[in-house]
C-alpha cells in the first residue's frame, strides 16, 4: 500500500483504500464457479449495502476516477468478480451520471447506488467492436418512441441486468455523429437475451437482440445524435479504471509470487535464494510500479479537470500488458501447481486475458496514443 503516499491521493482516498481492503477482507471471499449470475447478483447488493457503489455513481457528473480506481485495484486483488460487480454498475450507469435528465437519475442511480438494479452498457456489436462507428443497431422516431432494431454482443451483466444504455444508429449525420444513447429496461417488449456467452473467466455475458422494440424519446441520454460523445465521455472515466484492475490482478500475482517464492524448497534451499527467481520478482515489481505511475498520473489529471485521452490509453496499454507478463511470471514460479484450476495464479491468468480486449484493445490504444501524439504536444 506504500503507492498510497504518492502525491496523487489526498487523504479521503488514503482511508478509502484502507477501509475497503479492511471490508473486503472480511466480506468477499476469495470463491469462484457455482452459480455466476447468482454471485454477481449477491455481490452487487453487498456493495451497495457497504456504500461502496455510491462512488461509481454520481448524477452531478463529477465522479471521483482516482476513488474508483483505487476501488477497482483493490477489489480485483481479493475477487475478480467483485471488481466486475463494481465496475459495471459504474460503466452501465455512467452515460446517465455524466449525461442523464434529472428524471433519467433520479429513477436510475439511487437504485444502482444502493445495489437494487444492475445496469449495463450495450455498445459493441458482431461487425463493430473496436471501430464504434461502423454500428448498424438503428433506432427510427415514430411519434414520442424509438423503435430498435438490431444486436449488441459481449454485453457484461447481459442476462441479469435491469435495464441496458444502448447506443444505436439513429441517422442525424453519417459515423459517428449519428448515433444516440437510450435506456432500455430490461423486459420491454422487443429486447432478447439471444445469446448467453461462456468465456475463460466466467462471468454474465450476453448477446442482445432487438426486434421492433419500442422505447419512448424520454428514454434517449442527451440529444439526438450525441450518443458517440456520450460513450466516449462514459469510456474516459471507466478506461482508466480498467488499468487499475489489471493492477490489482498483478498485485495479487506478486503476492502469490513472494509466497510461492520463499516456502517452495528445491535444491536444498528455497525458491527464493536463486538469482534466476530474485530477476523475475525485480522485474515483476518495475512493471507494476511502471503501470501504478500511469494509472493513477491520468486518474488524477481526469479529477484536475484535464483532457486524459493519450495518458489513459497509456495507462490501460501498460497495466494491461504488464499485468499479464507479471501474471505469467507467477504462474511459472508456481510450475505445474500454477495451472491446476482454482489456484490463485491459474484464475488470475484467466481473468487477466480479456483485460487487453474491451474498453480499447491493446492496439487500439497504440493507435489513440500515436495519433494524440501527432496533434502536436499539449
Amino acid at each position: 500500500m506504500n503507492h498510497l503516499d504518492w502525491p496523487f491521493f489526498e487523504e479521503r482516498h488514503r482511508e478509502l483504500a484502507g477501509e475497503l481492503d479492511a471490508w473486503a477482507s472480511a466480506s468477499v471471499r476469495d470463491e469462484h464457479g457455482g452459480d455466476v449470475d447468482a454471485t454477481c447478483r449477491k455481490l452487487v447488493k453487498m456493495l451497495g449495502q457497504g456504500g461502496w457503489l455510491r462512488h461509481a455513481v454520481d448524477g452531478s457528473g463529477k465522479i471521483d476516477t482516482r476513488a474508483i480506481c483505487l476501488i477497482r485495484e483493490t477489489l480485483a486483488r481479493h475477487n475478480g468478480l467483485a471488481d466486475f460487480a463494481f465496475a459495471m454498475q459504474g460503466l452501465g450507469s455512467g452515460a446517465i451520471s455524466l449525461q442523464g435528465t434529472a428524471a433519467q437519475q433520479e429513477r436510475y442511480l439511487p437504485r444502482v447506488a444502493r445495489g437494487e438494479a444492475i445496469a449495463a452498457f450495450a455498445l459493441s456489436e458482431p461487425q463493430a467492436g473496436s471501430d464504434v462507428a461502423a454500428m448498424q443497431c438503428a433506432a427510427r422516431v415514430e411519434g414520442d418512441f424509438a423503435i430498435l432494431d438490431g444486436e449488441k454482443t459481449w454485453i457484461s451483466n447481459g442476462g441479469i441486468a435491469d435495464f441496458y444504455v444502448v447506443f444505436c444508429r439513429t441517422g442525424e449525420a453519417p459515423g459517428a455523429r449519428g448515433i444516440s444513447a437510450f435506456i432500455v429496461d430490461a423486459g420491454t417488449p422487443g429486447l432478447e437475451i439471444a445469446e448467453r456467452i461462456e468465456v475463460i473467466a466466467p462471468h454474465p455475458l450476453a448477446r442482445l437482440k432487438f426486434s421492433g422494440c419500442k422505447v419512448p424519446l424520454a428514454q434517449r441520454i442527451g440529444a439526438a445524435g450525441e450518443g458517440f460523445k456520450v460513450a466516449m465521455r462514459t469510456l474516459d472515466v471507466f478506461r482508466t479504471s480498467v488499468a487499475a484492475a489489471a493492477l490489482g490482478f498483478a498485485r495479487r500475482a506478486m503476492e502469490e509470487a513472494l509466497e510461492r517464492a520463499r516456502t517452495r524448497r528445491m535444491f536444498n534451499q528455497t525458491l527464493a535464494d536463486f538469482q534466476l527467481t530474485q530477476a523475475k520478482l525485480a522485474q515483476m515489481a518495475t512493471t507494476i510500479d511502471s503501470a501504478a505511475l500511469l494509472v493513477y498520473r491520468a486518474a488524477w489529471q481526469r479529477d484536475e479537470g484535464r483532457n486524459v485521452t493519450r495518458e489513459a490509453a497509456m495507462a490501460k496499454m501498460a497495466a494491461t500488458e504488464g499485468a499479464q507478463q507479471v501474471i505469467d511470471a507467477a504462474v511459472q514460479m508456481f510450475g505445474g501447481l500454477g495451472v491446476v484450476s482454482g489456484v490463485a495464479v491459474e484464475r488470475l491468468y484467466r481473468e487477466i486475458r480479456a483485460l487487453r480486449i474491451y474498453e480499447g484493445a491493446t492496439e487500439v490504444q497504440q493507435l489513440i496514443i500515436a495519433r494524440e501524439l501527432l496533434k502536436g504536444e499539449k
